[in-house]
């Protein structure tokens, strides 16, 4: 039989949700009376958050997993929550008999069920639903941060790209309710929080399967509307849903920083149709000139603003996919001509690895392992490049920052992120926490910039 427990210790793998996901979980575990552990190991709860967006992020949950059959204490309950959760629920049950209880992403409102289920019952439990249907409580979640928030505003993924696991272990686009979403975000502004970050597989679908008329421009135009919040971002975006009101909102709304990630995955049409992106190089290219050109427009007022010699660090990020099945040399080198000429602030870059149960299984896989490795090379290597003499632009320049706390680099320094989410830091003390510095650049150094505070000239 299970007891109670009085202690937890969450492993989070994986995305910005999955940490939102856990800091709700904490939140409503501490509200039960039991207290964070500091390790694994002195818990009485283990909960493993998961990922499988990524082969190698699934295989180290497993492997943490496996290695707990010798390792767990007597009395302890182990759970697996998140994407693994929902791909390999009968096996995780089948090979782990160490394993208590499986919940998947769609059942975090179960947290308190489960636990009390397995107490009453002393049975394995496994609760996992294809559909997220319940409102969850956000304002219960135990954050990280005191300066920046993440909020969930939609969850799933309707597009079923060939490669994706997402559609299959989160299901369908299922948007929070409006009214949900600015309660939280007041209740954040209340407790002293300065910036939010909206989260969902897929932002700019929000309010598409709710029929109140909201869309994702909408959610924005109100939330930028909240006195204390002072900086929203949002991420990730699918190409196909980003509109034109969306760019114009961007463009308007002050508070919305100048950062737009929406993934590109590859430069060639025939994988991208193979990838079933629904667009075309051409079409990407056509909305980064609009993006760009808004954010253009949109630099030139806050120098009006903020001050004269404000760098233009507004920009676009992007994920990349190399070694799809069946890709060329000459289709890597179109991705690597992308990542040229779009001029990507930020981006990220993965090495295809398949995933069960989705299309691009079936497809031969042609491309070597040490291809992958060697073309992933080149476009870091290259991303880096370009980052860096993105930043070096900016010496001499002024950029404004919000402080988010001590850097733990630099004695004496606090650290930060621009308006268009580059690393920072600069002199100060922790009374700056939650302020906004505009600091004059001094130099860049591991593609972080490093300025002093200026005094305002306008």
């Amino acid at each position: 039989m299970y007891q109670k427990p009085k202690s937890f210790f969450i492993q989070t793998y994986g995305c910005q949700h999955n940490v939102l996901d856990s800091e709700l979980m904490t939140g409503s575990l501490v509200k039960y009376g039991l207290k964070k552990s500091k390790t694994l190991e002195e818990a009485d709860l283990v909960l493993f958050n998961t990922c499988s967006v990524r082969h190698t992020a699934e295989n180290k949950a497993i492997g943490k997993l496996v290695s707990l059959a010798k390792t767990k204490r007597k009395g302890t309950i182990l759970g697996v929550s998140g994407c693994v959760a929902n791909h390999r629920k009968d096996h995780l049950l089948d090979s782990l008999p160490h394993v208590d209880f499986i919940m998947g992403t769609n059942n975090l409102h179960a947290i308190l069920d489960i636990i009390e289920e397995l107490i009453s019952t002393g049975k394995r439990i496994i609760r996992v639903d294809d559909v997220f249907e319940h409102d969850l409580d956000y304002r219960l979640a135990e954050r990280a941060d005191n300066v920046s928030a993440f909020v969930s505003i939609i969850r799933g993924c309707n597009k079923y790209c060939t490669y994706c696991i997402v559609p299959y272990t989160k299901g369908p686009e299922v948007s929070r309710k409006y009214n949900n979403i600015l309660d939280e975000c007041i209740d954040l502004a209340n407790r002293g929080y300065k910036e939010i970050t909206l989260l969902g597989e897929n932002v700019n679908g929000y309010g598409k399967d709710r029929d109140d008329g909201i869309l994702f421009h909408h959610l924005l135009e109100k939330l930028h509307e909240i006195p204390g919040i002072e900086r929203i971002r949002f991420m990730t975006s699918h190409p196909i849903d980003i509109s034109d009101e969306l760019i114009e909102s961007i463009g308007a709304l002050p508070k919305v920083c100048e950062f737009v990630h929406f993934c590109l995955q590859s430069g060639s049409n025939r994988i991208l149709k193979k990838m079933n992106r629904m667009y075309t190089r051409e079409s990407y290219q056509e909305k980064v000139k609009k993006i760009q050109t808004t954010l253009k427009k949109k630099h030139e007022l806050l120098r009006q603003t903020i001050h004269p010699d404000l760098f233009p660090d507004w920009g676009i990020g992007s994920d990349f996919i190399v070694g799809f099945p069946t890709e060329t040399e000459e289709e890597f080198l179109q991705t690597k001509t992308a990542v040229k000429e779009d001029n990507f602030t930020t981006a990220f870059f993965f090495m295809y690895s398949p995933r069960k149960g989705t299309p691009s299984t079936r497809f031969m896989d042609n491309v070597t392992k040490e291809e992958k490795l060697n073309r992933l090379q080149q476009l870091l290597d290259l991303h880096e490049q370009i980052s860096l003499e993105q930043r070096k632009k900016a010496i001499g320049k002024v950029v404004e920052v919000l402080v988010e706390g001590p850097s733990f680099k630099e004695e004496n320094f606090v650290k930060g992120r621009t308006r268009g989410w580059w690393r920072a830091i600069l002199p100060g003390t922790t009374n700056l926490i939650g302020t906004i510095q505009t600091i004059r650049v001094l130099d860049v150094k591991h593609l972080t910039l490093i300025g002093e505070p200026v005094t305002p000239s306008c």
